[in-house]
């Protein structure tokens, strides 16, 4: 994670600020900052999205491909997730600096996506037992900003929205083997349910009080911070503390209920504005930076 170096007076200036509900950049502690979304950026994907808020910078492709399913799940598709950040996104990430931070975010996102309630894997399934959808899920982090957690899911999810799959005809020959064959045409595709999808919310403590969507100088002052999974319904699917500071019951309690409200106003503002977009089809202006 990229990190800013604050002066004692700049630290004590952002948590008097945090405990006031009036932050550095004038918001209050539940407030994120202006986001600005594009899908369907990279044409040799089945879907994509790209997300920035502030300075982070995150794009996500998905790719489809039918392959065996998991041992276990015989009857469900699978999801796979590859974090890469760049090293454009700043120096601290040349080499291997950013490995450990890629590790993480697709940790999260595999944890928060791993319920059987967030996305239908049986829609995936082909063939029970022989053949399924694998969707290769690519994050890229391009910018840090801060808040890399949050915006990557958003971008998951949009991606996900996104992503349209070959409609796939099974067809039985001789000897009981089976034949597939997937449609060429670009409007004869199959589209996901992302309805109860996960957001991921993270959820900073700072001082005696607590930030949604912390800034790069605002998560140098926290000590202690919650990553939350939520969808729509309110349903929490994944938890991780991360920091040094411990939290009491209390605070795990009211951070919990504040990352929750957000997490739903969140999910419901991205659902809205995918839907609008989608619904420009061929007139939608496109300003991705792939184009």
């Amino acid at each position: 994670m990229a990190e800013v170096l604050l002066s004692e007076a700049e630290r004590t200036f952002i948590i008097h600020g945090v405990q006031d509900n009036v932050r550095a950049d004038g918001r209050c502690s539940e407030d994120y900052r202006h986001m600005e979304l594009e899908t369907d950026v990279v044409s040799n994907s089945n879907g994509s999205a790209r997300i920035r808020l502030a300075n982070t910078d995150v794009l996500v492709g998905i790719k489809a491909e039918l392959s065996p399913p998991a041992p276990g799940r015989l009857d469900e598709g699978r999801l796979e997730f590859f974090v890469d950040c760049s090293a454009n996104a700043t120096p601290e990430f040349e080499g291997r600096g950013g490995e450990d931070l890629a590790t993480e975010i697709g940790n999260m996102l595999s944890r928060a996506y791993d319920n059987p309630h967030c996305l239908d894997l049986r829609s995936l399934c082909v063939i029970p037992g022989q053949q399924c959808w694998a969707l290769y899920i690519d994050v890229l982090l391009l910018e840090c900003g801060g808040n890399v957690f949050d915006v990557a899911s958003f971008a998951v999810k949009a991606a996900l929205h996104n992503a349209k799959l070959p409609v796939v005809t099974v067809s039985e020959e001789e000897g009981g083997e089976m034949n597939l064959e997937l449609s060429d045409d670009p409007f004869d595709c199959k589209r996901l349910d992302i309805s109860h999808t996960p957001c991921l919310v993270t959820v900073s403590k700072i001082g005696h009080n607590h930030v949604v969507d912390a800034t790069l100088e605002e998560e140098a002052c926290c000590l202690a911070r919650l990553m939350l999974g939520i969808t729509t319904e309110g349903t929490l699917t994944a938890m991780k503390k991360e920091g040094s500071g411990s939290l009491d019951p209390d605070s795990v309690y009211e951070m919990m209920e504040s990352g929750k409200k957000v997490g739903q106003a969140i999910n419901v503002a991205l659902l809205h504005k995918l839907t609008e977009e989608e619904k420009l089809g061929l007139t939608k202006r496109q300003k991705g930076f792939l184009r």
